[in-house]
């Protein structure tokens, strides 16, 4: 993986997690116990902050950045999905970013909620806990999403990342 210091903050990872050697962690990044971060993934603590919470998995080719005004937080047990981008937002415990979905500035999804695959959550929108948000822009749909959609995504990475952190080996 590649590991960056910037301006004095470095990335903070947890032994406990997996971070696939074709990430980039830059600056003030944390990534918490058996969270993972997938091939192509960048993350950009740059200009503020950005956490990612236990168990859960940054996939391929995501895209995290913050602002000076707006620290990106991933809570825990969440499923961020391939090539998706998150920029000064919070994503809540146990919900599920879609593949190829932006979450921007200040923007808020709640616990257990979902954004569907290609949808953009816009500024300061925030989608509440157990809501639906799907399109451009993001429609929210309230009570649309079972609390126990996600769990099996978590799990199943939690596991993954352990595999990969033992069985992973280059060949050239």
């Amino acid at each position: 993986m590649a590991l960056y210091a910037f301006e004095g903050r470095a990335p903070r990872i947890d032994p406990s997690a997996y971070v696939d050697p074709t990430a980039i962690v830059i600056g003030d990044v944390e990534i918490g116990p058996e969270a993972s971060v997938w091939p192509n993934a960048v993350l950009r603590g740059d200009d503020g902050a950005i956490r990612i919470g236990a168990r859960s998995n940054i996939q391929d080719g995501v895209v995290v950045h913050c602002t000076p005004a707006h620290d990106t937080i991933v809570g825990e047990g969440c499923t961020i999905g391939h090539l998706a981008h998150l920029e000064g937002c919070t994503i809540a415990d146990n919900s599920l970013v879609g593949t190829a979905s932006v979450v921007l500035h200040d923007a808020r999804v709640g616990p257990h909620a979902l954004v569907g695959a290609n949808a953009v959550v816009t500024n300061g929108q925030v989608v509440p806990e157990r809501a639906m948000a799907l399109g451009v822009p993001a429609k929210v749909r309230p009570d649309a999403v079972d609390p126990d959609a996600n769990r099996f995504n978590a799990v199943v990475y939690v596991e993954r990342g352990r595999r990969y952190r033992h069985g992973l080996r280059r060949l050239d």
